[in-house]
């Protein structure tokens, strides 16, 4: 009973020592800020969250946007017990030890238990294995949280008895309205020691902290201190500016980041918009990103997405890429950044994409085609008995170095793999394979 009778004033002792995104948490699904997809009335979560039946699911979004909050909400709303592990620390020990007393609360006052697992992405297969039982029967409601694609990180079993929630990240707005409630909060915010915050401090914090709230609310915490040790009750942006140090890019070189940032780079170049393709190029570079992986699919765009419209691209890539590896990092972003703006300014052509399709279908269509007669080796003794080379036709004798003549096997014989785009340069090669098709009588590719 002693425990149960000094129970809140150490809740008040903790409370006032912990850090501002402790004490800031939400206590009801109405102070949660952002992530309205899942919160707006008649949602899902919301909707299973009010009914009191909640769910096993899968908590997936960046860091900072709520899902230990949401998880806790879950557990609170439904009159649930809540209990925590860390999938970095615990052991199948610690999750049987959790079901165990999950099944003795059910077993004694029906109350149901909340297992929040973070980084549910790190969990082993033997944890997987200890947990499933008690998900399956419903002993407990797991709550994983992941900053990782679930779909690769973890196992499908695990999935498919979870419901997927996706968070994003917070938006300036959002951030600036958690950092006006945390500094005016008398109680819990920075108003219990006197302090404010200008407009334009609250403004390039939201800007700078990534759509992240715990690191906004520590950073906030901490430029609440950098203005007192200048004697002053207001936090400014040079206070802002001392506790960030550096803009803050949230990007994880392994996970979901690195593939939607080069993503967002590549579709940035084809779609011929040089202020994104640099904005991606140096959040990739400020984040450090590989910049030889930026090259190189800069390389692989350059065919890819310019191709002949610009045959000049290519080389202009691999210049870049071996500027990089001479010069090294940060010089060498001067040359990424000049490659990255000409690929995006340069006239685009998929035809060699295009090319490498058909050629490839045509192979797998006709795999082990001929080679005609006429275009088999004929240098070695006895070829010509075989017929090897015969009425082979050689293009120089001919006016303009071009003969009609079949070159692909009898079964392809006509078909039309490479048809160019009147897009930049290619327009030359265009016009060149046009005017030899009138030449030698053939159909216009055009027209294929």
């Amino acid at each position: 009973m002693q425990d149960d009778l000094f129970a809140p004033q150490r809740a008040a002792r903790l409370s006032g020592v912990a850090p501002l995104p402790a004490r800031m948490r939400p206590a009801t699904l109405d102070e949660v800020v952002g992530q309205q997809h899942l919160l707006e009335p008649g949602a899902a979560f919301r909707s299973m969250v009010e009914e009191g039946r909640p769910v096993s699911m899968i908590l997936w979004g960046p860091p900072g946007t709520g899902k230990t909050t949401l998880a806790r909400l879950v557990a609170s709303e439904t009159s649930a017990v809540f209990e925590q592990l860390s999938a970095v620390s615990a052991g199948v020990k610690d999750v049987r030890e959790v079901l165990q007393r999950a099944r003795h609360r059910l077993e004694t006052d029906e109350r149901r238990t909340v297992l929040f697992l973070d980084e549910i992405h790190r969990f082993t297969k033997s944890q997987q294995d200890a947990l499933l039982p008690g998900v399956e029967d419903g002993t407990v409601v797991l709550i994983g949280a992941t900053t990782e694609n679930p779909f690769f990180e973890v196992n499908s079993p695990l999935i498919s008895r979870c419901t997927l929630f996706r968070l994003e990240g917070l938006t300036p707005a959002d951030l600036t309205e958690l950092i006006r409630r945390a500094v005016g909060d008398p109680t819990r915010g920075l108003r219990t020691s006197g302090y404010d915050i200008s407009d334009q401090a609250a403004s390039a914090l939201a800007e700078r902290t990534g759509g992240d709230a715990r690191l906004a609310l520590n950073a906030l915490e901490m430029a609440g201190h950098v203005a007192s040790a200048r004697g002053s009750t207001v936090i400014e942006d040079s206070d802002i500016e001392e506790s960030l140090q550096r803009r803050i890019i949230r990007y994880d070189k392994s996970g979901d980041q690195h593939y939607d940032i080069i993503s967002a780079f590549i579709k940035s170049m084809r779609g011929s918009d040089p202020d994104a393709a640099m904005y991606w190029l140096h959040t990739m570079l400020g984040a450090g990103e590989d910049p030889e992986f930026i090259a190189r699919r800069m390389i692989i765009f350059a065919s890819e997405d310019v191709g002949l419209a610009d045959p000049s691209a290519l080389a202009l890539a691999v210049a870049g890429f071996n500027a990089l590896q001479v010069v090294g990092l940060p010089e060498a972003s001067y040359a990424l950044s000049q490659t990255a703006v000409y690929l995006a300014t340069a006239p685009k052509s998929n035809s060699v994409t295009r090319a490498m399709g058909r050629a490839r279908q045509a192979v797998e269509d006709h795999p082990g085609a001929q080679v005609p007669a006429h275009l088999r080796d004929a240098h070695y003794a006895g070829a010509q008995r075989l017929g090897h080379g015969a009425d082979y036709r050689y293009p120089h004798d001919y006016e303009g170095h071009i003969v009609a003549q079949q070159y692909l096997p009898d079964v392809l014989a006509g078909d039309r793999i490479y048809v160019p785009d009147f897009e930049g340069h290619e327009q030359e090669i265009a016009d060149r394979l046009t005017a030899w098709d009138l030449h030698l009588g053939r159909s216009s590719r055009q027209d294929r």
